[in-house]
C-alpha cells in the first residue's frame, strides 16, 4: 500500500472518504441553511441555501448566495459542493406591528415613522421576487455573456438556461436556430432614433422611450440582467436612453447605455446607467457619465444621478468626480468658491462636497465649505489616475436640449 504524507494508507483515505459522502448524504439540506461549499476558486467559503430544484437527471441542484460576495455571483451548485459537517440555520428576526394590528397602505401613510418601513416591506418584496437568478447565459452579438441577475422577462423564456438576442432590436428568443431566421429578416444595424454624437469609432443614439416602446423595453429587461436594484421594466415612456456603440461595416454594436427622465424636478441627470460586462473596465462608464453632465451643460442646468446607485454605479460616479475637480484644482489659481466650480461643470454643489470631503481637501469653517488644498497635494492626488480616461469631444455633439415649452407632452 502506499502512505500518505502522514502516514494513512491510500485504501483507509479511501474508505474514510467514502464514509463521510455517507454522512454528508444522510444530512438534509434545506432553504435557510448557513454552510460552507466549494467555489469556483477551489476553497471552502459560507453560503446560504435559497432555493432547491431537481435537474433533468433527477437530482437536487441548490442555489447558493456566498456570504462575503456579491448576488452576481449566486449560482446552483450540485450536492457534493457542500461540506455539511457545520450547519446552522439563519436566524430571522420578527417584526411586529407597535399596537399588534395591520394597518392599509392609507393608514401608513398618516404615519410619518412607517413610510421608510414600507418602502424597506417594498424592498423585501422586490428582494424576494428576484432572489433566483432565472437566466444563467445570454448570446449578443459576438459575445457569450454570463448573467448576474434575475430579470422579468416573460414565463416562457424565463425557464431557459441561455436566451438568444437580437444585438440591434434587441428581441429575445429561445433557440439559436430561431436567432439566426430573424437575423436574415431584421433591417436595424444600429439603436432607433437619433445619432447625436459621433467620433472615430463611437456613436451615441438618443432613442425616446414614447417612440421607440419595444425596443426600450428590451433593453431595459436586458439590463436588469446586470443590475441589482433596477425596478423600471415597461413605464418607459417618460425617459430618454442614450445608447453608446461601437460601428464597424458591420453596424453599430451596443457597448451601454444611460437613461434619464425627460423633465425631472430633482434635477436628475441620469437614471440608470449600464456598461455590458465585455465592454466593462475599458472607460466607458466614465465616457457615458461624462456624456450625460456633457449634456446638462448644453441645458444650462446642474445634475446628480438617481439615487440608490449600484455598487459599481458609485465607484464609476465617485471616479469621475474626482478626476474632474482635480483636473480643475490643477489648472486653476486663485480663490474658486464651490459654487464656481458646479458651474463650470454641471455637478451639484452636494456631489462636489462629498467628493473633496472624501479626498479630504475641504473644511467646513464659519457656517461654510471651504476648499483647502495646494497645488502639491493635487498633484499627489493625480498620480492615482493611472490612464487618461476617454473624452468627449463637444464639436461632435449635435444636440440641443427641448425647449421648455414643449416638455408638457412628455408628462
Amino acid at each position: 500500500p502506499i502512505r500518505t504524507s502522514r502516514g494513512t494508507t491510500s485504501a483507509a483515505m479511501s474508505h474514510k472518504k467514502k464514509r463521510g459522502a455517507a454522512a454528508a448524504a444522510a444530512v438534509e439540506l434545506e432553504e435557510g441553511m448557513l454552510l460552507q461549499a466549494e467555489w469556483r476558486d477551489g476553497k471552502l467559503h459560507e453560503c446560504e441555501i435559497i432555493e432547491t430544484r431537481k435537474n433533468d437527471d433527477d437530482e437536487t441542484e441548490y442555489y447558493v448566495h456566498y456570504v462575503e460576495f456579491n448576488r452576481r455571483l449566486d449560482e446552483w451548485i450540485p450536492r457534493e459542493k457542500f461540506d455539511t459537517s457545520k450547519i446552522r440555520k439563519k436566524e430571522v428576526k420578527e417584526e411586529k406591528d407597535k399596537d399588534g394590528r395591520s394597518r392599509t397602505r392609507n393608514q401608513k401613510r398618516k404615519h410619518g415613522n412607517d413610510d421608510q418601513k414600507e418602502k424597506d416591506d417594498l424592498e423585501k418584496e422586490h428582494e424576494e421576487i428576484t432572489k433566483v437568478k432565472n437566466i444563467n447565459t445570454i448570446e449578443f452579438g459576438r459575445y457569450e455573456v454570463d448573467t448576474w441577475y434575475f430579470s422579468p422577462y416573460p414565463e416562457e423564456f424565463s425557464s431557459c438556461s441561455k436566451l438568444y438576442l437580437c444585438e440591434f432590436c434587441l428581441k429575445y428568443m429561445k433557440k439559436k436556430k430561431t436567432l439566426l431566421r430573424h437575423k436574415l429578416k431584421c433591417e436595424l444595424r444600429h439603436p432607433p432614433g437619433n445619432e447625436i454624437y459621433r467620433s472615430g469609432e463611437l456613436s451615441m443614439f438618443e432613442v425616446d422611450g414614447k417612440k421607440n416602446k419595444i425596443y426600450c423595453q428590451n433593453l431595459c429587461l436586458l439590463a436588469k440582467l446586470f443590475l441589482d436594484h433596477k425596478t423600471l421594466y415597461y413605464d418607459v415612456e417618460p425617459f430618454l436612453f442614450y445608447i453608446l456603440t461601437e460601428c464597424d461595416s458591420r453596424g453599430c454594436h451596443m457597448v451601454g447605455y444611460f437613461s434619464k427622465e425627460k423633465n425631472s424636478p430633482d434635477d436628475y441627470n441620469l437614471a440608470c446607467i449600464l456598461v455590458l460586462p465585455p465592454y466593462q473596465r475599458k472607460g466607458f462608464g466614465k465616457f457615458l457619465i461624462a456624456f450625460s453632465y456633457e449634456l446638462s451643460k448644453r441645458e444650462q442646468k446642474v445634475g446628480t444621478p438617481e439615487k440608490p446607485l449600484s455598487d459599481l454605479g458609485l465607484l464609476s460616479f465617485r471616479s469621475y468626480w474626482t478626476e474632474v475637480l482635480l483636473n480643475i484644482l490643477q489648472k486653476h489659481r486663485g480663490n474658486l468658491s464651490i459654487k464656481d466650480i458646479s458651474a463650470m461643470t454641471s455637478i451639484k454643489t452636494e456631489d462636489i462636497i462629498s467628493t473633496l470631503q472624501s479626498l479630504g481637501l475641504i473644511k467646513y469653517w464659519k457656517g461654510q465649505h471651504i476648499i483647502s488644498v495646494t497645488p502639491k497635494v493635487v498633484d499627489e492626488h493625480m498620480k492615482n489616475f493611472g490612464r487618461k480616461s476617454r473624452t468627449i469631444d463637444p464639436k461632435a455633439l449635435h444636440w440641443a436640449p427641448v425647449p421648455d415649452s414643449e416638455k408638457y407632452q412628455y408628462r
